[in-house]
């Protein structure tokens, strides 16, 4: 896989370019999608800057209109949120980067525990064993992550020697949840809630928990290969909360990019310092704390999810304060992704060559 640099040119825009880009996007947006069918929210902020938010299609068959309420699963971008739970736990000093696992794990073979470290799993560079590989797909019940621990209790090798190679890992972001249960005492999405969703005011987003109501909840569908769309919102792994179940609002998620510029919660560019593991060393693109990023002074972060019924993207610049998001309720919705940084390139704000490519690091 081919990685590029992220390269964002801010520039002030005149309000009369940032009307004619507004009318761009929106064509872009709504060309794309059905009339009655599931859509697209985006929002664009540059240089401190709101200049898009909006949102096209339908939150369900029910015909409530998407909005930027509107509560979508992240997929894997939620692993930034788990990241972020034991960036907390670390910075409050009852866990270190270079704790092993068996000292949360004493279920897993000590062969493999005793090697690899929380920055492993942090980084993806744990080598630990993918559980949609080992998991049993004959059973109708959801998995969950503490059946993801009981799998990988079973197993005594690693795909490498932890630490050496980088390989994408939802095993690993399934145990950080447990990691933040076993060491705060609290269920994973209290501890979310305590200690992000409520000093950050998000009022809406939440843990994915099965039972529990998602206020402003866009359903998940899916295009068959005749390109008929369907429901399809839950899998059997869509219950494990630690590599995907986060639901949240473009609103919300606005608050979320705030907070990392700001260093509410952790001075993440200090963090990306200290933790971080290099994909490809010659181009500079590293994977940090849930976020895929480039350049260590002024960090280019970038994270994708897809999931059964979702596809969701994520540009985040801390240093010139810009943010790209994009969230669709249909499964594997990328071209539209890719025709909208295309039209904020024309105007210096995305270059669509040097981000795309990252999405298929976290298949």
């Amino acid at each position: 896989m081919k990685i590029l640099t992220i390269s964002l040119s801010l520039i002030m825009l005149s309000q009369t370019t940032l009307a004619q880009l507004e009318k761009r996007l929106d064509s872009a947006i709504a060309s794309s999608v059905q009339s009655g069918e599931p859509g697209i929210a985006l929002y664009v902020e540059n240089n401190g800057k709101v200049i898009y938010k909006n949102a096209f299609g339908l939150d369900n068959t029910n015909g409530k209109k998407l909005s930027a309420t509107t509560n979508f699963r992240m997929a894997s971008v939620s692993k930034q949120f788990t990241a972020m739970c034991i960036l907390l736990l670390e910075k409050d000093g009852k866990v270190s980067f270079d704790d092993p696992i068996s000292r949360f794990f004493p279920e897993i073979p000590a062969v493999v525990g005793n090697k690899i470290l929380l920055r492993h799993l942090l980084t993806h560079s744990s080598g630990i064993i993918d559980y949609e590989n080992i998991m049993d797909n004959s059973k109708t019940t959801q998995l969950l992550d503490a059946d993801v621990l009981t799998l990988l209790s079973k197993q005594d090798t690693t795909y490498f020697t932890p630490g050496s190679k980088f390989r994408y890992s939802n095993s690993a972001y399934a145990l950080l949840a447990l990691i933040t249960e076993r060491v705060s005492g609290k269920s994973f999405p209290q501890f979310m809630k305590d200690r992000i969703f409520k000093p950050l005011k998000m009022k809406n987003s939440l843990m994915y928990e099965g039972s529990t109501p998602i206020p402003n909840r866009a359903m998940g569908f899916a295009r068959d290969r005749n390109k008929m769309l369907y429901a399809n919102d839950q899998s059997s792994t869509s219950a494990v909360k630690g590599d995907g179940g986060v639901y949240t609002s473009l609103n919300d998620y606005s608050k979320w990019t705030h907070a990392l510029w700001e260093g509410k919660l952790v001075d993440l560019p200090a963090v990306l310092k200290r933790l971080n593991f290099p994909i490809k060393q010659v181009t500079g693109s590293y994977y940090g704390p849930g976020w895929f990023y480039f350049d260590k002074d002024q960090p280019s972060l970038f994270h994708s999810g897809s999931t059964c019924g979702f596809s969701t993207f994520s540009i985040n610049i801390p240093g010139q304060k810009t943010s790209i998001v994009y969230y669709s309720n249909i499964a594997n919705n990328s071209a539209p992704w890719k025709k909208i940084l295309e039209i904020l390139a024309s105007e210096g704000i995305a270059n669509p060559a040097q981000v795309f490519q990252l999405h298929e690091l976290t298949r």
